[in-house]
């Protein structure tokens, strides 16, 4: 879901940040006005480059989440479309990412932007939109390790692989066979330093996000799998909003609906050039 001035970047980021997630979020979300009060709360971690993530820098493209900081990246921009097109302001709210449906089932949040796929389980208690993009998954290892030359799942055949807890890229890992599962990692940042410190042997992630991993952490390589050798599962993330407001969902829909495919990919270039990890 980053970056670290190796890891440690990344993951102060991070830890700073989601990891820093909770506590802040709930906070903000508290003190924050409802949708149609002229406020459009979005949660997200903030800690999940280049999709979003923690700053002390303002910029044209960050959103004040504390007395200090900021978060940017790719769902902040599609947070600030949405909002644009609904004639509110746009609110960032940051959360654990157990917290995020929960959050918005409380009405603490109006919609989630956070590279959340939408699943059957998911379903059961929110809506989602149409995608608003979609990714690869990817598996990134150690730049000279034995797993660096894979092409498929298979080949990671005995490898310890870990993925983040509560997301598909912690689900897929029984896909390979005879794979030694690790338990989930509570934040990406924390997977990742596993990773660095020969606990695992490689981590699950999608491809923007494993870019700036490895332009952070030059250690790290990506793996990216030959057609029909890779995990399946779905790649899309979209927006998540309470089931009774299908009203809300239309309007995001419709907002949706002219963001073009080639303006969303310009906008994840976009946020991938700027992530804390290509700095």
């Amino acid at each position: 879901m980053k970056r670290f001035n190796h890891v440690s970047g990344i993951i102060a980021a991070a830890m700073l940040v989601t990891t820093g997630c909770s506590a802040s979020g709930s906070a903000a979300a508290t003190n924050s006005a409802s949708s149609g009060n002229g406020t459009f709360r979005v949660g997200m971690e903030c800690n999940y480059a280049p999709f979003n993530w923690t700053t002390t820098q303002e910029g044209e493209t960050t959103q004040k989440i504390s007395s200090t900081d900021y978060c940017d990246g790719y769902d902040v921009v599609i947070a600030e479309k949405m909002a644009d097109a609904l004639g509110e302001d746009v609110q960032i709210v940051k959360l654990d990412w157990d917290n995020l449906i929960v959050s918005l089932n409380k009405n603490s949040i109006d919609a989630i932007i956070a590279g959340m796929t939408d699943t059957p389980e998911r379903e059961e208690e929110v809506n989602f939109t149409s995608p608003y993009y979609e990714s690869e998954e990817v598996m990134i290892v150690k730049k000279d390790g034995k797993y660096a030359s894979a092409t498929g799942i298979q080949d990671f055949s005995g490898a310890t692989v870990q993925g983040q807890m509560s997301t598909i890229y912690d689900e897929v890992i029984d896909q390979i066979n005879g794979v030694v599962h690790q338990p989930a990692a509570e934040t990406f940042p924390a997977a990742i330093q596993a990773l660095q410190a020969g606990a695992v042997d490689g981590v699950v992630s999608e491809l923007p996000v494993a870019k700036g991993v490895t332009e952070a952490n030059p250690d790290l390589a990506i793996v990216r799998f030959a057609e029909g050798k890779g995990f399946e599962a779905d790649t899309t993330v979209s927006i998540a909003v309470r089931k009774s407001d299908t009203d809300l969902q239309k309007k995001l829909e419709d907002a949706l609906s002219k963001i073009s495919a080639e303006d969303r990919e310009k906008l994840m270039e976009a946020a991938v050039d700027r992530q804390p990890a290509s700095e």
